[in-house]
């Protein structure tokens, strides 16, 4: 499933991969093997937390003699962020998903990839352009769901995004579709009341759909690295997110990064997304994400 990760990542094999590599060729391994283990995960951009909960496991084992070769080394590293990728798997909860993240972050591509998704399975799928402070999101969601042959409900530039989704609601019950995809807005003028915005949002959609459980999935630009961590932790203060969905990740050398958000914040990544065609998404699997990362 992940064998793009060679051709779509590979500033992430040059600046990761290749490194980890010559320490896994080693024939005995020591406690400068590990010093050296730990740079290139925090220049990988890991993080220095999670890096550190990752060195300090290596270290026990490797006391305890399970450590002795570089092959040693790899079984163990790659149990130990399997571990970390799958303490939090994503558990899609319905078919109603309200993205949310910051402007050029990849939301409105991604919706339309899921909607695209769904609609393959045989699903009646309903798009929502509630960035109503972006007409050009507007237009582009617009232009997708035309392209696709999928409905969408838009409101007008400066509209009340909620009012937006209130109507798509309404459409969604009286026109019985099976999936809702809403993209809001990524930037007001505060941060503030931008979370607002999405709190009302929720709260209409949970009123006006009791009976379902809604995604809310946190499109993050992978080429941010740290900061998209940042990100990840301010939205989920306001939104309780569900699960994040990794974007731009044939362009980045920060493929790190998902490590770290799953472990500090609790929070399992759902998909990953790169490029602009509709097929080039996939939902996360960690097992053979780490299989992958580590192989030659």
């Amino acid at each position: 499933m992940f064998g793009f990760i060679k051709n779509k990542l590979k500033k992430i094999y040059d600046t990761f991969t290749t490194k980890v590599h010559a320490l896994f060729s080693k024939t005995t391994v020591d406690p400068e093997t590990l010093k050296e283990l730990e740079t290139i995960l925090i220049g990988a951009d890991v993080g220095v937390k999670t890096t550190r909960t990752i060195i300090t496991n290596l270290k026990k084992k490797y006391e305890q003699g399970q450590i002795a070769k570089g092959s040693d080394l790899k079984n163990a590293l790659e149990q130990e962020l399997h571990n970390l990728l799958s303490a939090q798997p994503f558990e899609q909860k319905s078919n109603i998903f309200l993205l949310v993240g910051i402007n050029g972050s990849g939301k409105t591509t991604f919706a339309a990839k899921l909607a695209s998704k769904l609609q393959s399975e045989g699903k009646k799928v309903l798009l929502v352009a509630a960035d109503t402070f972006r007409a050009a999101a507007v237009e582009q969601l617009t232009t997708w769901a035309k392209k696709l042959n999928i409905a969408i409900e838009s409101g007008t530039q400066g509209q009340d995004p909620a009012s937006v989704v209130f109507k798509a609601c309404e459409t969604f019950k009286q026109k019985q579709f099976d999936a809702l995809i809403i993209d809001t807005a990524g930037r007001l003028q505060t941060k503030t009341n931008l979370m607002k915005e999405l709190e009302k949002i929720k709260r209409i959609i949970s009123k006006q759909l009791p009976e379902n459980t809604i995604n809310t999935l946190l499109t993050v630009d992978s080429m941010l690295g740290q900061n998209s961590l940042e990100q990840a932790r301010i939205f989920n203060q306001s939104t309780d997110l569900s699960g994040i969905i990794l974007t731009k990740m044939d362009g980045t050398a920060k493929g790190g990064i998902v490590f770290a958000i799953v472990q500090e914040l609790n929070i399992p990544v759902a998909y990953i997304s790169f490029g602009e065609q509709t097929d080039q998404f996939k939902n996360f699997a960690p097992q053979e994400y780490v299989q992958q990362l580590l192989e030659e």
